[in-house]
């Protein structure tokens, strides 16, 4: 039965022999320590990377129109490939698996209140461009554009906060009116840019954007999100079945990869994943290697521990303490060492992980990020340091085991 005079004993032993028992913690709290770092470096690499495309649908597919470069059925190359209403409808009912849709019309424009100006895109877009390029307007800051505003052509745009503080300083934009090329929009919703990108665009409905700076006819692009596509193989295959569905519209061969241009997000999250996962193993690895090296600490310790108190074994078993007794002083003693050191470790790898994840959040960003929130789930940190303590009390149970079958005799005689 542990006891407090057991406790005592254990740390007056701990107490003569303060440079093992330090050499020991140490051990621990850094294999500990380095697992967190090296953990929440790979984490913060995955969370960085990935958040410089959260402004879009991780399974989003954009079209772009191009020109084609062979000819296909006694049609001569060098055509120029056009969207309209056509690609939108075939899009938007004739292809499984897509969800929403959006055609996008865009124009550089000098945007101006009262005295206030600068060049920003105008994007014409439909409402359903909110889930694709992931657009959150907050409560108490308007709305995004709306069916109704497509429909009725509504000069009205969605700016975002960059815009807001430039030409409306402390001001509540919404319901005020912005010059864009000498046309008016009514500013209904203000935006957060969460990607850091420069001048971010404001939007403004597709059909508005159409009429205006598309002589009310066709489109640059096209993009939509796809569901049930999990593997970069089925991603590929969507492609080639819009290059051939596309081609028989527009008369051009599937394999002219100049006709039209596909970009792909999933293929992107996917191929980035299988990197990622990569990288997290070989951190793994190198994590596992700095608990092994923790573990070869602990019980090197234990054996020298051991070996010193062969002639303590001795004369304990001479006064009648039995060897369960004194296995368990020696276990008590390992579990006490290796769980301070890995309560140390955890502290000091959670500390530098949160204050570097707390400065990077509050530095200024004015570009795409490759280091976002250092942070590591502290249940896999938890579980490494019980593995730790586990290896610590079987590392210093078997020289323990050894010594207490010696006999009083010969271990009083061990020096």
């Amino acid at each position: 039965m542990f006891d407090f005079d057991s406790l005592r004993e254990i740390i007056s032993t701990i107490s003569k022999n303060k440079m093992r028992t330090v050499l020991t913690g140490f051990a621990v709290a850094w294999g500990i320590f380095m697992l967190i770092i090296l953990l929440a470096s790979g984490n913060g690499l995955r969370n960085g990377v990935t958040s410089n495309f959260s402004n879009r649908a991780k399974n989003t597919v954009s079209l772009w129109p191009g020109w084609t470069s062979m000819p296909y059925n006694g049609l001569p190359s060098n055509r120029q490939i056009k969207f309209d209403h056509r690609d939108y409808d075939l899009i938007r009912n004739k292809i499984p698996n897509v969800e929403y849709v959006s055609a996008r019309v865009s124009q550089n424009v000098t945007l101006s209140y009262e005295k206030e100006y600068g060049n920003w895109n105008l994007d014409g877009v439909s409402p359903d461009a909110a889930y694709i390029s992931n657009i959150d307007v907050t409560s108490g800051n308007g709305r995004f554009i709306n069916q109704l505003d497509v429909d009725n052509k509504r000069k009205v745009v969605v700016i975002n906060s960059e815009i807001k503080n430039i030409l409306f300083k402390d001001q509540d934009p919404l319901g005020k009116y912005v010059i864009a090329n000498n046309v008016a929009f009514q500013v209904v919703g203000i935006y957060e840019d969460q990607v850091g990108r420069n001048s971010p665009p404001a939007y403004i409905p597709f059909t508005t954007a159409q009429a205006l700076y598309s002589k009310g006819y066709g489109f640059r692009q096209m993009e939509f999100t796809v569901t049930g596509l999990k593997t970069l193989e089925a991603n590929e295959a969507f492609n080639e079945y819009i290059r051939q569905r596309m081609g028989k519209l527009h008369g051009f061969n599937p394999q002219d990869r100049s006709a039209i241009y596909i970009w792909n997000t999933a293929e992107d999250a996917i191929e980035s994943d299988q990197i990622f996962s990569a990288i997290t193993f070989f951190i793994i690895i190198i994590g596992v290697a700095s608990l092994m090296a923790g573990i070869v600490g602990v019980g090197n310790i234990m054996l020298i521990t051991v070996k010193e108190r062969t002639r303590e074994i001795g004369i304990r078993k001479a006064i009648g303490a039995t060897p369960t007794s004194i296995l368990r002083l020696i276990i008590f003693e390992s579990i006490l060492i290796t769980t301070v050191a890995g309560y140390i470790g955890i502290v000091l790898g959670v500390g530098l992980t949160e204050a570097i994840s707390n400065s990077l959040a509050n530095a200024p960003s004015d570009g795409p990020t490759i280091f976002l929130n250092p942070t590591v789930d502290l249940g896999t940190v938890i579980y490494a340091t019980l593995f730790l303590v586990v290896c610590g009390v079987v590392a210093g149970l078997i020289p323990a085991i050894k010594a207490t079958r010696v006999s009083p005799i010969e271990a009083m005689r061990a020096e």
